[in-house]
């Protein structure tokens, strides 16, 4: 007998499962795949959970290294401008110290003197700004705690907290207080006249003494 026959002959021998043994096998395994269904779900949505927050950290922990490179650059002349800020300080007082009469009838060589010292406060600040630094001259505006320093309050016809004077000026770097404005603000209420104030201190009032009979 050759091969063929023999396996032909195994295979009309061997055991048939019959088909409602099939059935209920493949109803068996469609039980399980059903029982076992949430639970591939819930695992399923943890590692998209999981997925979607590692993404979320990686994109912070991006944005905050640009955040501080950025930063880095933007305030690493933090120091030397402040030394700087003593310089332009020293050049305004300088200015500020030259009467318009002085300016005006000043010789050739201390003419010179002066534009020389008005163009290097210009190109100072200039560089400054370049770089960033603003300066503040806040007079006229609401005093902020933020960017001025209040030293004195004197009375005033502006408003109450508005700054009425700037005794030195303050200055930002990027959106920093590098130095704040040394400011005076206004109390909200007028300078009282020295007679009414002396009227007052006596007890009466202005003109009082006044002879009104004759």
């Amino acid at each position: 007998m050759s091969d063929n026959e023999n396996e032909i002959e195994n295979d009309a021998t061997a055991p048939q499962m019959p088909d409602a043994d099939m059935d209920s096998a493949e109803d068996v395994l469609d039980a399980q795949a059903e029982a076992q269904e949430p639970d591939l779900r819930e695992e399923l949505g943890k590692v998209r959970e999981q997925m979607f927050r590692i993404a979320a950290e990686a994109e912070n922990t991006r944005k905050r290294a640009a955040r501080e490179v950025t930063d880095a650059r933007k305030y690493a002349v933090t120091a030397l401008a402040r030394d700087l800020l003593d310089v332009a300080d020293n050049l305004s007082r300088a200015l500020g110290a030259i009467p318009a009469e002085a300016r005006d009838h000043a010789s050739e060589a201390l003419g010179g003197l002066i534009e020389g010292v008005e163009l290097t406060d210009k190109t100072l600040h200039v560089a400054l700004d370049r770089h960033g630094v603003r300066k503040i001259d806040p007079k006229g505006e609401k005093f902020n705690p933020n960017h001025h320093q209040a030293v004195a309050q004197i009375p005033s016809n502006a408003p109450a907290g508005e700054v009425v004077e700037v005794i030195q000026p303050g200055y930002l770097l990027g959106d920093r207080t590098l130095r704040a404005a040394m400011v005076a603000i206004s109390s909200g209420q007028p300078a009282v006249p020295e007679d009414h104030a002396a009227a007052e201190a006596k007890g009466d009032e202005p003109g009082s003494n006044i002879d009104t009979t004759a």
